[in-house]
């Protein structure tokens, strides 16, 4: 066997080879694009699953926020309020971030005191339909767990209703 015919065999069978994987790729990608019917699911002509509604939190103005990065608890004086929001998760039940809760110390009084920072993790929670929004549902607790020092006389984990 000379050595210029084997050469040209191992070229065709490396472009033959080469050629298959391209195929081979390319049916892959066809069958992974074609629609899948579930077993289970619904059959032909039946309603398309439903979208989940969106979820937010609702401020102090009753305006709808999704992963505020600041939040007003104190809606009527303004003396509590959670700022750098940072969210590690948000839906479908909980949503969840760090930041610092804002605090107004009111010493002497709240018009003369100083806002005090407290690191703390927020938890969001207990989605329901939002009467003022149809087909929103709104976070309805809010938890505060203050993982040093909490302002006082606050608790170092703390739930309140959401109200808005």
């Amino acid at each position: 066997m000379d050595t210029a015919g084997t050469r040209r065999r191992t070229g065709t069978i490396a472009a033959r080879a080469r050629t298959a994987a391209l195929l081979c790729t390319a049916a892959a990608l066809a069958v992974a694009s074609v629609p899948v019917a579930n077993a289970a699911g619904p059959g032909p002509g039946s309603a398309p699953a439903p979208v989940p509604a969106p979820l937010v939190v609702v401020d102090c103005f009753e305006e709808p926020q999704v992963r505020p990065e600041e939040y007003l608890l104190a809606c009527g004086d303004g003396n509590n309020r959670l700022v750098g929001l940072r969210w590690h998760t948000w839906g479908p039940g909980t949503a969840r971030a760090t930041g610092t809760d804002m605090v107004n110390d009111c010493r002497p009084n709240c018009a003369a005191g100083r806002f005090r920072p407290y690191p703390v993790q927020v938890t969001l929670s207990h989605p329901q339909p939002w009467p003022d929004q149809p087909g929103t549902h709104r976070f309805t607790k809010i938890r505060l767990v203050y993982p040093g020092a909490a302002p006082e006389p606050v608790p170092h984990d703390v739930s309140y209703k959401l109200v808005y």
